[in-house]
């Protein structure tokens, strides 16, 4: 059986989002609480153990944004081949506040996973020094889950968002239910049965 299009835009959109949010949690858990302090001549150098956490961060930036990509196209992809305008869409009032929240979620865990990724990077590259009391941090405990968890949750509402774009588009272009109106059914069915009951004069 084939997949519709809906679906597999939605099956995308949740695999990128649960893998962004994997390497999120995989990257909090690898990351050192700190480095290890070597003296030298005036200064400290900071021997950190080897970790994937730079790796791990940047590929679930990299996953959340591929999130987001398909987010939007799930909500202006012309599903079979019915192209509806932004206005259209948006008149639903439900749909332009979930789309908000969306990209508001998606923005902030993209910037909180940068922010935590190149914060670790520089802690890395950046190992030597002057100040002889430095306790060789790394990035602040808690950023990499945090934006691993705002990453699931960005798919989660681009999903809602698939959802309620198709309720829109389908008052938009006036579909028709195939099954037809629940009134008009109970009407047909009355007036058979009111045929069949009274008899013929």
């Amino acid at each position: 059986m084939a997949i519709s299009q809906t679906a597999t835009i939605a099956l995308i959109t949740a695999a990128f989002g649960t893998i962004s949010f994997i390497l999120g949690v995989v990257a909090e858990n690898k990351k050192p609480a700190a480095g290890i302090p070597i003296s030298g001549n005036g200064v400290v150098i900071c021997k950190y153990p080897s970790d994937p956490t730079v790796p791990l961060g940047s590929l679930s930036a990299v996953f959340l944004f591929a999130t987001v990509i398909v987010g939007l196209v799930s909500v202006f992809y012309p599903y079979k081949g019915k192209s509806v305008p932004a206005e259209g869409l948006f008149r639903s009032t439900t749909l332009a506040v979930f789309f908000a929240i969306a990209s508001g979620v998606s923005l902030l865990a993209e910037a909180m996973m940068i922010w935590a990724t190149v914060t670790e990077g520089l802690h890395l590259a950046r190992n030597v020094h002057h100040n002889i009391n430095t306790t060789c941090p790394t990035a602040k405990t808690g950023l990499f889950g945090g934006a691993a968890f705002l990453a699931l949750d960005a798919a989660l509402f681009w999903l809602v968002c698939q959802m309620l774009t198709l309720n829109a588009r389908a008052d938009y272009l006036d579909e028709d239910d195939p099954k037809g109106d629940y009134g008009q059914v109970v009407t047909t069915h009355y007036d058979e049965i009111r045929s069949e009951t009274i008899p013929k004069v």
